[in-house]
Order: structure tokens, then sequence, then C-alpha cells
């Protein structure tokens, strides 16, 4: 009987959203530099802002307007340029 109302208890609490961050899948994190294009569109597709950028894909740096670099051409996506819209998010850009 006092097992039943355990799994009554934690059932509820689940129910009422007290399982809430635990029915959230982990986010995406793509290590290395961008090799799938179709993937890294879709998800600029979603106008992310450079934060979820930076979190999506950790090993890509992200140049944001003002950023100082060096002047090298990369030829592997692992240096972004984007296009930020007033809001700061992330619309479009290139790879340097």
């Amino acid at each position: 009987m006092r097992r039943s109302l355990i799994i009554a208890a934690i059932i509820a609490a689940c129910a009422l959203g007290g399982c809430h961050d635990m029915a959230q899948p982990a986010p995406v994190v793509v290590h290395g530099y961008v090799t799938d294009m179709k993937a890294f569109d879709a998800f600029i597709a979603t106008r992310p802002t450079p934060e979820q950028f930076r979190a999506r894909y950790p090993d890509v740096q992200l140049l944001l307007p003002g950023s100082i670099s060096t002047m090298e051409m990369r030829y592997n996506n692992s240096r972004y340029y984007p296009e930020l819209d007033k809001d700061g998010r992330i619309t479009g850009g290139h790879f340097s």
C-alpha cells in the first residue's frame, strides 16, 4: 500500500510539471567544424542567438560585427561571419 502511494505521488508530481526538465531533450552539440551544410543551414533558418550558435557549434569561431580576427583564409568552415537582424539573431552569413 505504501509503495502504491509513493508511485502515485511521483506520477502526480510529474503530471504537475515537477519532471518538466527531465522531459526536455538535451541540446545538440556539433563538435569540430561544419561539414553537414544541410543541417547547418536548417539550424541558421531557426534564427539562433549568438549564444545558441556557440552552444551548438562550440568549435566554430563566431565573428560578430566589430570582432577582431586574423586575415588568413580558412577553407574548413571553422570561422563564421553572421548577418544579424535588429534583435541580434543570426539570419545568415558566410564562412571564411
